[in-house]
């Protein structure tokens, strides 16, 4: 088998925070072979690909195997089969967290033709992969979703000097977003802080009740103005969160495009989110966090960022049916840890404005849980 790559095909059939995590994998790849990448992901994916320099093109599928906007078909599938045997790929590299399966995926491969297909896979893929990894993970250890990514990578001897998230955006994009906050009121000569209350899956949610508290304390503690953000999905929540607080405080979710919120962000003093891609948004522009941290996913932490995270149990009655996040959950998980507090929250957020060149040794949970991701679960 050749060991250059001039047409590679990855496979993150995600969401937006993952594709970002996987991007410095991405940045291995293009360093290393001087390639093209195509990436094949979601709608949702596909909506940050446009701001990662590292990606060439995007093939948008939402595959059945994969939480998806979209229902696809055995024909939507056939099609997608044909396309990817049109761009005569050499190698495909399929990127996963630990409780998927990569056969799916790896099965398109083998029908488009790829003569070399690559992924982590927990069983004996066969003739399916050309280059099999045995998954360790979660039952020996759990690496970072980033760590994993570039592991994988590795086995290919791609590597890179840089290992940090990064979007691009242009001066159009902070030009308009600043135009647009102007325009409702924001000083954007002075310091905000964006605050990302909602969330895709309903089991990550910090109740509403407790966001109200936190954030008139945040206002009444430190005087900064205040951002609502979120998708058009959460403009209810964020009108619902800013109408029940004092002035200084804007809803602008569904009033920015996609790259004006990277932009936004980048110019935020601070952001406080739950655990979505808006924390692995700021950790690629550098932009201080504080995350409320449902107990979901404990290898998508802000990677090398200047984060605090709190973490809090997720109900029992919304957690995962997948065997595999069960036992992570059952094995590394306090499943009475409460809601952050509101008091809590607002004075890490009066440190980070205080001190924000703080940087955390670390991007793990401050909780027992990193000592679980850094060895082996007994």
């Amino acid at each position: 088998m050749t060991s250059t790559y001039n047409n590679i095909l990855c496979i993150r059939a995600d969401n937006m925070g993952d594709v970002i995590m996987t991007s410095p994998a991405l940045r291995a790849l293009k360093e290393t072979f001087d390639c093209r990448i195509t990436l094949l992901t979601s709608a949702m994916g596909a909506l940050i690909t446009s701001f990662i320099p590292e990606i060439d093109s995007t093939i948008i599928a939402d595959m059945p195997w994969v939480s998806t906007q979209s229902l696809p078909t055995p024909d939507t599938c056939h099609q997608l089969v044909r396309q990817l045997q049109e761009h005569d790929f050499d190698l495909a590299v399929i990127f996963t967290v630990y409780s998927q399966n990569p056969l799916p995926a790896a099965f398109l491969c083998w029908m488009a033709g790829i003569p070399r297909r690559l992924a982590l896979c927990r069983e004996n893929p066969y003739h399916l992969l050309t280059d099999w990894i045995p998954d360790k993970e979660p039952y020996f250890f759990i690496r970072h979703q980033v760590e994993r990514d570039l592991s994988l990578v590795s086995h290919l001897g791609a590597t890179s000097s840089d290992p940090r998230l990064h979007l691009s955006f242009g001066p159009g994009a902070q030009h308009w977003a600043m135009e647009k906050l102007r325009a409702i009121g924001l000083d954007t000569t002075q310091p905000w802080i964006a605050i990302h209350p909602g969330v895709s899956d309903k089991k990550r949610e910090y109740p509403i009740r407790l966001w109200i508290e936190t954030i008139r304390l945040i206002r009444q503690q430190t005087n900064a103005q205040l951002l609502i953000t979120g998708s058009n999905m959460d403009i209810p929540l964020a009108e619902q969160l800013a109408s029940a607080l004092p002035e200084g405080i804007h809803a602008v979710a569904g009033l920015l495009t996609i790259e004006e919120f990277i932009a936004t962000i980048a110019a935020s003093r601070l952001v406080i989110t739950v655990n979505t891609a808006t924390t692995h948004i700021a950790a690629a522009v550098d932009t201080a966090q504080i995350v409320l941290y449902a107990q979901t996913n404990p290898q998508h932490t802000p990677w090398r960022a200047r984060a605090t995270i709190f973490e809090f149990s997720v109900d029992p009655t919304g957690r995962s049916r997948n065997e595999v996040i069960r036992y992570v959950n059952n094995n590394l998980y306090n499943t009475d840890t409460p809601y952050p507090n509101p008091h809590t929250i607002a004075a890490a957020a009066q440190q980070q404005l205080q001190n924000p060149d703080t940087r955390p040794l670390t991007s793990l949970p401050s909780s027992s849980l990193a000592i679980h991701l850094l060895s082996p679960l007994k």
